[in-house]
């Protein structure tokens, strides 16, 4: 008589799910916050809200993201503890633009076979993402999808919600002609255009991880696996740094990710109004370029999937522009006024060439 049918037979390793999270036990417990209650293993993450009480008018924000294909290339160099700050990056950063701070995190990792030690990994860097942008990991699912996914192949995402007073709210309804744009820099690629760019070093070029690249300063790899620069904190100690009292400088910011920076920069800018941004003020990093050049890839192509070095981008009174430039390098974020706010036509327009 044939052996009766198992959970395990079909794929699936209970036991090695209950060893990832014993591994992850220890990176988990770095990122939290007075608020949280209870650890891992209940069935829900618990956070005391009474904090809340002290807010006139507290609005709650949430936002959830992935990474998208730069998976590939964590899988791919077999290195796992980064790819966490490319999601918390993703999430967290899309609530500090509205003003909001990021209270905390949950995450989802699916994949094809259960590697406790792969899966402390992943999850190791989402913890210590999670530390550097002052959020706790309250919880999260880690999920096997044999015949879904291949052994060694995984998914990740997440969600984060926040709070943020609501007369303290950024947008675009306090954008008007005149404000500067203050542009941050980014680490690299972060976690958008990796479909591209995976196709253009990849399938166009022919090239391997492990190429030395001079343009680069070491591999290939290297640089597409740089972790997303991690802004929240930066970004909160800049509202409180210049929105002090009666006086809100500090009007909109904006997240440069999927769709570049004209189309993101325009989610935060009034209908009427028009932003031309100065392409001069900054030289993006080499990567940027070598996709174009590989590529054959259109200049508005680049700027509309990558974020050309910039990663997010404040919107603030004049007056304020040097305050807050000074504010960014003192937490090592270079920082300049790449545009200005204007009437007369709309919508967001990159003009001249790049500093070389």
């Amino acid at each position: 008589m044939s052996q009766g049918a198992s959970y395990a037979a079909a794929g699936v390793d209970i036991e090695a799910g209950d060893r990832a999270v014993e591994l992850m036990k220890e990176w988990v417990s770095k990122a939290t916050r007075p608020e949280v209650v209870g650890g891992l293993g209940g069935f829900a993450g618990l956070f005391d809200a009474s904090a809340l009480t002290a807010y006139r008018r507290p609005l709650l924000a949430t936002s959830t993201d992935g990474v998208g294909t730069k998976v590939a290339i964590a899988q791919k160099l077999d290195r796992h503890d980064t790819i966490g700050f490319d999601l918390v990056g993703m999430v967290v950063d899309d609530l500090v633009v509205c003003g909001a701070e990021p209270l905390f995190m949950t995450d989802y990792i699916c994949t094809g076979k259960v590697v406790p030690e792969t899966i402390a990994q992943i999850v190791k860097g989402i913890a210590e993402a999670c530390v550097e942008a002052g959020t706790a990991l309250v919880g999260g699912e880690t999920a096997e999808h044999p015949g879904l996914l291949e052994a060694d192949e995984y998914d990740v995402a997440g969600a984060s919600t926040g709070v943020v007073e609501a007369d303290e709210l950024l947008g675009a309804e306090r954008v008007k002609a005149g404000d500067v744009i203050v542009a941050m820099a980014s680490s690299g690629l972060h976690s958008n255009g990796y479909s591209l760019v995976r196709h253009v070093f990849f399938d166009r070029a022919g090239w391997q991880l492990d190429r030395e690249v001079p343009e680069l300063g070491g591999t290939l790899g290297e640089t597409l696996i740089t972790p997303t620069r991690v802004y929240a904190k930066h970004c909160l100690e800049l509202i409180r740094a210049l929105n002090t009292d009666g006086d809100r400088p500090l009007h909109a910011m904006s997240h440069i990710t999927g769709g570049g920076f004209a189309a993101n920069l325009a989610r935060v800018i009034p209908d009427e109004l028009a932003v031309r941004i100065d392409r001069s003020t900054w030289t993006p990093a080499p990567v940027f370029g070598l996709v174009g050049q590989l590529g054959g890839v259109p200049q508005l192509e680049l700027e509309k999937t990558l974020n050309m070095g910039v990663g997010m981008v404040a919107v603030l009174d004049p007056r304020a522009a040097d305050r807050a430039i000074a504010v960014l390098a003192e937490r090592d974020i270079p920082a300049w006024v790449c545009g200005e706010v204007s009437t007369g036509t709309t919508g967001v327009e990159l003009q001249g060439d790049y500093a070389s």
